[in-house]
């Protein structure tokens, strides 16, 4: 997102008509991520994708019209055999919203990395960058619910009030604390995500790293060491980021015990995800490794982490 962010912003910048395609709801295809845009520009140079392609030849008949000022929702159906082809898991279709862009600030933003959220009217092709940018014609639920979507530290889409909103985070950033095996089997975890790891060693390090932390970051503390309580109170002071623990119940206990005693509250203790991990039964470093992320997976999407098969939420 911060390469299209950058040619976007840049495009505006040099003077050219721009349009997008940013998906409003899918059926079918199997996982398909939140965020995604394609961005055309007057000339038809394109700059990123929606479903892997297959969605082009649709997008593409609304392009002139946004171009124009003339936004529209286009209905993207797609076979069985050219979403396999493309890389879907299976058939699906999706509702695509086309619509002119000429504001810069939410394409910086991507582009420097920074949480943004693009709210746009489903009929009239309107947007504003949230937050910070002006809320004309956005109600107070469509405010919300970017900050909600902001919060989760992941992107997201959501559909309020005819509103569409897009929510982009930068690459998560994972900072272990403690190093050995289990640093370096969380930091493969992060490497197949797209997410960025480091291991650091001193206080001064991680509280440094902490108190830089935006929502889509994650603290897992190795070490056992008291000193390092000064580590989460300063996660908890600055309130941002998934902050998690190792370490026995007992252990858990006792850093409690510390925390509340050197005056922090009882309920800022409990944002600590300790001990740190989903009950995966988990062995090796490398299994653990996965209940870890596992974890932060499941708190940035508000799920449980339950098994699929018990629950009737919707699966993606």
């Amino acid at each position: 997102m911060r390469e299209i962010g950058r040619t976007v912003a840049e495009w505006l910048s040099a003077g050219h008509r721009v349009a997008v395609a940013r998906i409003v709801d899918v059926h079918g295809f199997g996982a398909v991520p939140a965020g995604e845009v394609l961005a055309v520009r007057d000339d038809g140079i394109r700059a990123g994708e929606l479903l892997r392609g297959v969605a082009d030849p649709v997008i593409a008949g609304a392009v002139p019209g946004a171009l124009s000022g003339a936004s529209s929702v286009v209905n993207v159906p797609v076979g069985e055999s050219d979403a396999v082809a493309a890389g879907l898991a299976c058939a699906g279709s999706a509702q695509v919203l086309v619509h002119a862009v000429s504001d810069p600030s939410v394409w910086s933003a991507l582009a420097a990395g920074s949480p943004v959220a693009l709210a746009t009217s489903l009929t009239s092709g309107d947007s504003t960058t949230m937050p910070d940018g002006p809320e004309s014609f956005v109600s107070a639920a469509v405010a919300e619910e970017a900050s909600r979507l902001l919060g989760l530290g992941a992107p997201g889409r959501a559909v309020v009030d005819d509103v569409l909103v897009d929510a982009w985070v930068p690459t998560p950033n994972v900072v272990t604390i403690g190093g050995g095996t289990l640093a370096g089997a969380i930091a493969a975890q992060a490497a197949l995500l797209g997410w960025e790891a480091r291991d650091v060693s001193t206080v001064s390090e991680a509280v440094a790293a902490v108190e830089a932390f935006g929502p889509a970051d994650v603290l897992v503390l190795l070490d056992h060491d008291p000193a390092m309580d000064e580590v989460l109170r300063a996660g908890l002071a600055h309130g941002r980021g998934f902050l998690g623990a190792l370490g026995s119940r007992r252990t858990q206990a006792a850093r409690r015990e510390r925390l509340t005693a050197a005056g922090v509250p009882a309920d800022a203790v409990d944002r600590i995800h300790g001990p740190v991990g989903l009950d995966l039964g988990a062995r090796s470093p490398a299994e653990t490794a996965v209940s870890i992320v596992a974890e932060v997976l499941a708190t940035r999407s508000g799920r449980a982490g339950t098994a699929l098969h018990a629950t009737d939420v919707a699966i993606h």
